[in-house]
């Protein structure tokens, strides 16, 4: 590094990591450039090629250097025009921004940290993805840590390796009550929002309204005329699981009826499976709510296994709307989640909460019903 003293300012040229810091001798920082990146590979013949600078930027838009930083930070205080010009610049030039330059003088990773399990599942994948999408939509890079177990240990390892990459929040999806309660308990330098086993007006949480998709099945299995409906629960150790049996037990209560039977699944189409071969065994059973597409598809092979014709003896309905729900036999009647809207909830919490906003809340996602070819009113008594 050399060191140029020009009208009482200091110019640094940090070659190593590619930056050109300019500060006053108080030491405040004033403008960050993109520096001089040497190819000295044998490609160009040894001769050195420059990446392209924000002032490169500026001298072909004919702006200003402040006007390149505003377009590149979102802006509304540029005309259109000028952030076309900018746009186009930007894109003819090659330009690309200096992450670490930018940490240098906003303070800011623009990162967002988040801790998933259970990936394989339909439910947190999809969070998983809507949550990444919806921070790039913000300008945020979105890293993510998978933990296998619940353990105080994996959370707190998780947690850990995201603050070592200086996220400025960090987004909990588990919806399993032990490490929910471990995840909510950590004292964090950054806000921390959950999107999974949310309750209505969490601080912090952005979440899919479980209880109400739950009712919407089973009301609509009561309205074409089925008296109780059977339910093939997930693990009551999960929130969600809890929170989707809750509400077929309230859409029964709303009319005075009692539930048909309960039955204990763990979310894979094995446990629905059986669960289905006791089903089909019980001829009282005319309806049952399964509390995912996974555990609906065994449950639907079960009942086919044994000769029971869907929608005809049985009507079936699952939860998630997965992406094969529309080519099972019959066409799956279930509950669509909107992941999507829900990813950006979570980033507009967080966004808020770094904002200075004190403990913001956002409405739960509302889910709803996609009604096809699994479900039917009840036939008539033999």
């Amino acid at each position: 590094m050399r060191t140029q003293k020009m009208q009482r300012r200091t110019l640094e040229f940090h070659h190593s990591d590619g930056t050109v810091v300019c500060s006053d001798p108080s030491g405040r920082l004033g403008h960050v450039y993109d520096a001089l990146m040497v190819d000295a590979g044998a490609r160009n013949g040894g001769a050195s090629r420059r990446t392209p600078s924000m002032n490169d930027v500026a001298a072909a838009a004919g702006v200003s250097h402040q006007t390149v930083s505003r377009v590149l930070n979102g802006s509304e205080l540029v005309r259109e025009a000028t952030r076309a010009r900018v746009l186009a610049a930007i894109a003819e030039l090659g330009y690309r921004r200096n992450n670490a330059a930018r940490m240098l003088v906003t303070k800011k990773s623009h990162r967002i940290g988040m801790i998933s399990a259970h990936l394989a599942l339909h439910g947190p994948s999809m969070i998983a993805v809507s949550v990444q999408a919806a921070g790039h939509e913000a300008g945020y890079e979105v890293s993510l840590v998978a933990v296998e177990d619940f353990s105080a240990t994996s959370l707190g390892g998780a947690v850990d390796r995201l603050l070592d990459e200086a996220v400025e929040a960090i987004v909990v999806a588990v919806a399993h009550r032990d490490a929910l309660s471990q995840a909510l308990a950590l004292e964090l330098p950054v806000p921390l929002v959950v999107v999974q086993g949310v309750r209505p007006g969490q601080p912090m949480a952005a979440g899919i309204d479980q209880e109400a998709g739950a009712r919407l099945a089973v009301e609509h299995l009561l309205e074409l005329g089925h008296r109780q409906v059977a339910h093939v629960s997930g693990p009551l150790e999960w929130i969600e699981a809890g929170q989707r049996r809750d509400g077929w037990r309230q859409a029964h209560a709303q009319r005075n009826l009692l539930p048909g039977p309960e039955l204990l699944g763990d979310w894979s189409p094995k446990s629905g499976y059986e669960a289905g071969l006791r089903i089909a065994r019980d001829r009282d059973v005319t309806a049952v709510f399964v509390a995912n597409d996974a555990m609906a598809l065994g449950v639907l092979h079960a009942l086919h296994e044994q000769g029971r014709e869907i929608p005809g003896e049985v009507s079936v309905v699952g939860f998630d709307n997965s992406l094969e729900t529309p080519y099972l036999w019959p066409a799956l009647t279930t509950v669509n989640q909107e992941f999507s809207l829900l990813g950006h909830r979570a980033v507009d919490l967080t966004l808020r909460a770094l904002g200075g906003e004190a403990e913001p809340t956002v409405d739960l996602v509302r889910p709803t019903l996609v009604v096809r070819d699994s479900t039917a009113a009840p036939a008539a008594p033999r």
